[in-house]
């Protein structure tokens, strides 16, 4: 039986190319970036290119891309980062409690790092959403005091697909900043699931911050990025210490091959990225017709398909299925789905996301996700459709 992947939020299969670009620095060029030979220069010759090719993708300076083992480190970064420099600062800027601004659909990373500082003492304020998972940008600068340090928003979710207005958070949080007159508070987005899709320069962006991942764009796991501006660099202490690589701002030996893959992956996600997400938009829309013709109890968490959802994605409500069940019979029939964030998945817990939409808990737990990537095909969207079908 063929088995079918619609699970490319989670994680991507590693690009032929990008494997070619990694396997030298597996083998002959296998030095620490770090050493002063030639073999670490080697190392390190390969880290700036991969720097290089980041900040090209974003627009954005050399010494502003900073490289994480995930995601999730990098967002750990900007939230545990900005507070530990704030408390070295002993108040010079803002006294505590400071603020720190985000929603209740925000990923795991991000929300359980921000309930560890709020038993801290940090002031967190989960801003909240509609029903397609938008942000009110009206109740965000209602929200914005003297006191915030940051905003965070995903930028693209990674369990409902809702996109967010980011230029326009950017302006609203900069225009803040500027009649305070100080340089809090800094706007951070995470833009993991955004990158082979959405736009990505940070000037029209706006963004402050901004994390990336590799292993979504199709490049191993193991290795992220964090984007820090020039204006919010003096403001970022470290949070895992020790030596001075990454700029002094994360220590540790960097990890040269799933570096060089996240920069070459980034490299080929930007060929064809109009005409690639036009055609998994049209996957996308095919995939959710062909299950909701025959069952229009179905619908959908988050916006409808538009340009407000993220083009490879589907989360859908089935109504008087069990989560669970569906995922191992889905699983069964060979269609790989998932109920949304990968981080959360072994605690079986229901999507917290779409109880944050407005959503009973029951319906959270009878709702999948659906996600789908460059290898999908048409054959693959329509076997889905007929073996769900069965199985519905």
């Amino acid at each position: 039986m063929e088995r079918i992947y619609l699970d490319y939020a989670a994680s991507t299969p590693v690009h032929s190319e990008v494997k070619k670009a990694i396997m030298p620095y597996l083998d002959e060029k296998f030095g620490n970036a770090g050493s002063l030979h030639s073999f670490g220069r080697d190392a390190m010759a390969a880290l700036d290119a991969a720097r290089e090719s980041i900040a090209g993708v974003l627009g954005a300076k050399f010494h502003e891309v900073i490289f994480t083992s995930s995601a999730t480190e990098a967002n750990n970064l900007v939230l545990r980062g900005i507070v530990r420099k704030l408390n070295a600062d002993k108040g010079k800027f803002i006294k505590p409690p400071c603020r720190i601004i985000t929603t209740p659909i925000e990923h795991e990373s991000v929300d359980s790092t921000l309930s560890d500082l709020e038993a801290e003492g940090i002031d967190g304020v989960r801003l909240p959403v509609s029903r397609e998972g938008l942000i009110d940008v009206a109740a965000l600068k209602k929200s914005l005091t003297p006191q915030t340090v940051l905003v965070s928003v995903i930028y693209g979710s990674n369990v409902v697909g809702t996109i967010q207005p980011i230029r326009e958070i950017a302006d609203v949080v900069r225009e803040y900043r500027k009649k305070i007159g100080g340089p809090y508070p800094f706007f951070h987005t995470d833009a993991a699931q955004a990158l082979q899709f959405l736009e990505m320069s940070v000037n029209k962006l706006g963004v402050d911050l901004m994390t990336l991942s590799s292993q979504k764009i199709y490049a191993p796991k193991g290795s992220g990025a964090l984007y820090i501006s020039e204006n919010a660099l003096p403001f970022v202490s470290p949070v895992i210490t020790g030596g001075s690589q990454e700029f002094g701002l994360r220590a540790a030996t960097e990890n040269i091959p799933a570096i060089v893959g996240f920069g070459k992956a980034a490299e080929l996600i930007c060929i064809n990225k109009e005409s690639e997400m036009e055609r998994i938009t049209g996957l996308r829309n095919r995939l959710w017709q062909g299950l909701r013709g025959p069952h229009p109890e179905l619908e959908l968490n988050g916006p409808e398909p538009g340009e407000r959802r993220l083009p490879n994605n589907l989360h859908i409500y089935f109504p008087n299925h069990d989560l669970d069940e569906l995922v191992v019979k889905f699983d069964m029939a060979g269609v790989a789905v998932s109920v949304g964030s990968a981080c959360s998945m072994r605690s079986t817990r229901s999507s917290y996301v779409v109880k944050a939409l407005g959503f009973d808990a029951k319906r959270a737990s009878q709702s999948l996700r659906f996600s789908l990537g460059r290898p999908t095909t048409v054959s693959e969207i329509d076997i889905a459709i007929s073996r769900i079908l069965k199985l519905l």
